[in-house]
């Protein structure tokens, strides 16, 4: 298995922090962000890993992170993606990379206390399709919130004024091979990018997707307000 951290974006709701600088080189408690998906993976046994980043500060990432060695990998790769086409169009970016292993895929700004280690073996025996983890928030209207029939997911809505459960798809995503294919079937969302979880939703369509309730914190950094909460959530769990 392969890693992806997508870490592009412009991250215009960190502004001003990101006027002179890529939102996942901001400092979260001690570290940089982007070392926090990257250890995530690290942790779970995944040593081959592409950053994917883009805007005007990606050569700042091979300055901070340069082969990897640091987190113990075998390979860090990176990938460029010009403007915002969105996290599925960023994902493309890789599919030479993956050569046709399965992928865990990380958003850059996401950060967990526990470990996906389970959630990657899981997926090792599932075999195909894909697996999402799940997380109960207070503010699920800000992420993809899946419909759920017991603990299956039959279907996830992106950003919904009226959320159907108070779960949220978070940022980590296990993927076979098939997703690069999947992603070129995709149009624009009305945001003119392409979204994964129209990527997530065909795999439930196609009835191979999984998903599991992530155990420990869970937050995003893109926000301000998430940004200094994830930064304490560190500093607790120090």
């Amino acid at each position: 298995m392969k890693g992806i951290v997508l870490a592009g974006g412009y991250g215009t709701r960190l502004l001003p922090l990101t006027k002179v600088t890529n939102k996942h080189l901001l400092p979260v408690y001690d570290r940089p962000m982007v070392y926090y998906p990257l250890q995530t993976l690290a942790d779970a046994g995944i040593r081959e890993i592409m950053v994917v980043t883009g805007g005007n500060n990606a050569g700042d990432f091979l300055t901070l992170l340069g082969n990897g060695k640091e987190f113990g990998l075998k390979e860090l790769a990176y990938a460029y993606q010009e403007g915002a086409g969105g996290i599925a169009q960023a994902l493309s970016l890789a599919e030479d990379f993956a050569d046709g292993e399965p992928i865990c895929v990380i958003l850059g700004d996401n950060l967990i206390q526990g470990s996906i280690a389970k959630a990657r073996r899981d997926f090792d025996q599932q075999g195909e399709g894909a697996k999402i983890l799940l997380k109960q928030v207070p503010d699920p209207e800000r992420f993809g919130v899946p419909t759920l029939k017991g603990k299956q997911v039959v279907g996830i809505e992106e950003k919904p004024k009226r959320p159907k459960s108070n779960y949220a798809v978070i940022g980590i995503y296990f993927y076979d091979a098939a997703v690069f294919d999947i992603v070129k079937t995709l149009k624009p969302s009305k945001r003119g990018e392409l979204e994964i979880t129209d990527v997530n939703n065909a795999y439930i369509r196609m009835g191979t997707m999984t998903a599991e309730v992530l155990k420990g914190w869970w937050t995003d950094a893109g926000t301000i307000e998430s940004l200094h909460r994830a930064s304490n959530l560190v500093a607790r769990s120090r």
